[in-house]
């Protein structure tokens, strides 16, 4: 297909003002127009310039919170992990085997001495406490029945020996009413005694019937419930598989403490009253204080331990048995020296602190901005060095500290 000449013409691009005021008929492009669109166009390569050499600027560090301090400043001379046990815990049964009719608490419920745990059934043992009833009120109606006979048989006897001082009756009459009050007193004493074993049985079948009630034995707290209404429970297991042997396990939440095992070759660094610090694995940031009551004196053959039991100076609602435990072992002969020292506020890793013309100091850091500021600082221990003034827990500090920077200057964060 031929190419039109003119057409071409078209496609070309003017190159002078003449050209293009005649293609474009005479209106050209607007100076104004043009002054704007090259300001914008400064405008924006100054802004991403500002941004690079900001960026540029900004010292690259790595940073480090200050942690708060775990313990006290004290030098440990072991450390032993164990767990927290209760020294007072019971898995409660009944007395008697029996049907379980009603179980009144669940796991978490705190409970007294002397409170209703559970209930076995009683169907038996109420009908057998009632014939003991019925027993002793036959036996107690035959008493009176015979302490009325008696009573008689004595006034007959006071009025017979009445008349044979007088002579009115004979010496057997006499002797007859004698033996008739006698006899009767006898019956008493008889009726008595089985009023009294009628009793006793009573007695027993209350003590039945209060057997099949369960109690707890001490205030405490269930942390097991291993019975339901229905099942049968025994306190041995002579009933087979499925009877249970007890109700519920329940612990005396006040006779928490820890046992550690410590190692044969460093048990002479423990002493009882020798003062230490727990930390729970469930709440690294929770130190309690402690001491050790005693040490058990024995070793274990196998593991080469012995036993070391340490009580908590005050008991915390999350301390719960059977929890994971680390403990540190003080030194109490630099306990006094300890308890002149001023107060750690923070732990900083050691690399932090910079020293310069005399002054020790460390960089905080708020955003994008360092702060030179001055601190006191303490011992060092596993890397992280205390701080007395000057830092708080939670702050931002620049570690390991670099060259250049400056008070107020700009940083940046470096990624890990």
């Amino acid at each position: 297909m031929p190419l039109d000449p003119q057409s071409l013409d078209d496609l070309r691009i003017p190159r002078d003002a003449e050209s293009a005021h005649r293609r474009y008929g005479g209106a050209g492009i607007s100076s104004r127009v043009l002054w704007i669109a090259g300001g914008a166009l400064a405008l924006v390569a100054a802004v991403v310039g500002a941004f690079f050499l900001r960026d540029a600027a900004a010292t690259e560090v790595q940073t480090a919170n200050a942690q708060a301090v775990q313990g006290s400043s004290q030098a440990a001379v072991l450390n032993a992990s164990g767990f927290v046990v209760a020294r007072r815990l019971a898995t409660v049964s009944s007395k008697v085997t029996g049907k379980i009719a009603e179980v009144l608490i669940e796991e978490g419920t705190a409970v007294k001495e002397g409170q209703v745990l559970a209930r076995l059934d009683d169907t038996t043992a109420r009908a057998q406490h009632q014939f003991a009833q019925k027993q002793l009120d036959a036996a107690r109606s035959a008493l009176a029945e015979v302490q009325v006979r008696l009573d008689e048989a004595r006034r007959n006897l006071t009025r017979t020996q009445a008349l044979r001082e007088r002579n009115l009756v004979s010496e057997t009459a006499l002797d007859a009413a004698q033996s008739e009050a006698k006899a009767l007193e006898a019956r008493l004493a008889a009726l008595e005694g089985e009023a009294g074993v009628a009793l006793s049985g009573l007695r027993l079948r209350e003590r039945d019937l209060d057997d099949l009630v369960i109690r707890a034995p001490f205030d405490g707290v269930v942390i097991s419930k291993d019975a339901q209404p229905g099942e049968m429970v025994s306190p041995v297991s002579a009933g087979g598989g499925f009877t249970r042997t007890g109700i519920a396990t329940i612990v005396d939440m006040n006779s928490r403490e820890i046992e550690v095992d410590v190692n044969e070759a460093f048990i002479n660094r423990v002493r009882p009253g020798q003062r230490t610090e727990a930390v729970l694995e469930a709440y690294s940031d929770l130190v309690l204080p402690s001491r050790v009551i005693n040490i058990v004196p024995t070793a274990d053959r196998q593991k080469a331990t012995v036993r070391v039991r340490i009580a908590f100076d005050e008991l915390d609602p999350r301390i719960l048995p059977d929890m994971g435990v680390k403990v540190r072992f003080l030194d109490n002969e630099q306990q006094p020296a300890a308890a002149e020292a001023p107060r750690v506020l923070a732990l900083v890793p050691s690399s932090a602190i910079a020293s310069a013309d005399g002054e020790t100091y460390v960089w905080v850091v708020n955003e994008d901005v360092v702060e030179r500021r001055a601190v006191s600082t303490g011992r060092e221990r596993d890397g992280q060095t205390e701080v007395t003034a000057g830092v708080r827990a939670g702050e931002v500090v620049v570690a390991p500290t670099v060259d250049g920077l400056k008070d107020g200057g700009k940083v940046r964060i470096k990624a890990s």
